[in-house]
């Protein structure tokens, strides 16, 4: 793949995305030049252009057609300019434009379906933009020469949907690493040393079982809970916590830069990826939070939805517990915390898991794919 060129498309903060930034990293580091753009709604400020890397700033707050029709203007635009061998679209979003484009310029497309974006639980009571998503999805993923999903179950979906063979399974593993510099909560926050630390990472949206933690925290005592992220459901959060007289034991730490992400993981005791079952998508869920969990050797506690129990089931990293159960929850916790040897126990479990769910293995199969897409 000698003097090859990648582009990367997403509706997103590359910034802070594992996925874009480990494909971007991985081709860097062989050689192949790679331009990434992404977009940015929220507060952070942002560097519009830092080396290959462009991130233009969108406003949502006049109306989404306007919020969409920018994006679409400054995404071609910038697409016009560019010259790749691979075309990467992370999303539904970015897939017509970077196809159309791909094509005319006779370049490889590949489409990252990080979703079954036909089945989103956020679209469930939005039908038009529902049938507006499969409409594109269907008329473009035919067209793209590679498509990537998360996880096996995602995989088989989108090949009997489309009948599709061109589908290969890329999960959403870390980069393997130690973290350098492990952040201690107790002395952060001036704490006593008993309070055991509940970790969150990742998009602050309700059914992500959130809630149920602060919840259950004048229940736990000396345990605190922190989180990593951002999302539009943050001040539902913290005047839930407010309600309840746990704000001293809930803390927001807001987005954290990926290079230091792991640094915050390891601190803590006990990792959540809690999704509740409410569409397709959500029921084949494999976050890359999990995975982020084991490498930092943070046991975890997952909902029993298949694919992420089967991978905590088969590397023994934590527990499995029903959404909808607060109670199994609460035992849960209690269990796997109850000693420093039973966290231990599972911490070296974490290893051994890392040593194989890491993105340095899962990339060389999608470089193995794309020599032979040409």
């Amino acid at each position: 793949m000698v003097n090859k060129t990648a582009c990367i498309c997403f509706l997103g903060n590359p910034n802070f995305d594992t996925r874009v930034n480990n494909l971007a990293g991985s081709f860097e580091s062989i050689g192949i030049k790679t331009d990434v753009i992404g977009f940015e709604w929220r507060d952070q400020e942002v560097n519009a252009q830092r080396g290959r890397r462009t991130i233009y700033k969108l406003d949502k707050s006049k109306s989404s057609l306007f919020y969409y029709a920018k994006f679409k203007t400054l995404l071609i635009l910038h697409l016009l300019k560019t010259n790749a061998d691979y075309y990467f679209a992370e999303d539904v979003y970015t897939l017509p434009f970077v196809t159309i484009i791909a094509k005319i310029k006779k370049a490889k497309v590949i489409y990252n379906s990080r979703e079954l974006y036909t089945q989103l639980a956020g679209l469930r009571n939005k039908s038009f933009v529902q049938k507006v998503i499969s409409t594109l999805e269907k008329m473009y993923i035919r067209k793209v020469d590679l498509v990537l999903t998360t996880g096996e179950m995602d995989t088989d979906f989108i090949k009997e949907k489309y009948t599709l063979e061109n589908v290969l399974t890329i999960r959403n593993l870390p980069l393997k690493k130690l973290p350098i510099n492990i952040i201690n909560y107790n002395r952060l926050f001036n704490l006593d040393k008993k309070y055991k630390v509940l970790f969150y990472q990742g998009v602050l949206f309700e059914g992500r079982g959130i809630d149920q933690v602060i919840k259950l925290l004048p229940e736990l005592g000396d345990y605190i809970f922190v989180l990593c992220g951002t999302g539009e459901h943050k001040d539902q959060f913290v005047e839930l916590a407010f309600e309840l007289g746990v704000s001293d034991r809930v803390f927001f730490l807001g987005a954290i830069d990926q290079a230091e992400l792991i640094n915050y993981t390891a601190g803590a005791d006990i990792g959540f990826s809690l999704i509740e079952n409410i569409s397709i998508s959500y029921y084949y869920a494999l976050p890359n939070k999990l995975f982020e969990y084991i490498m930092a050797s943070v046991p975890v506690i997952v909902s029993d939805l298949p694919q992420m129990k089967k991978i905590v089931m088969d590397y023994k990293v934590g527990a499995v517990v029903d959404f909808d159960n607060v109670n199994e929850l609460k035992e849960t916790i209690l269990r796997l915390t109850e000693t420093s040897d039973s966290i231990k126990a599972f911490k070296e479990n974490c290893v051994v898991a890392a040593e194989e769910l890491n993105w340095q293995k899962e990339f060389t199969k999608l470089l193995e794919r794309l020599n032979q897409i040409g």
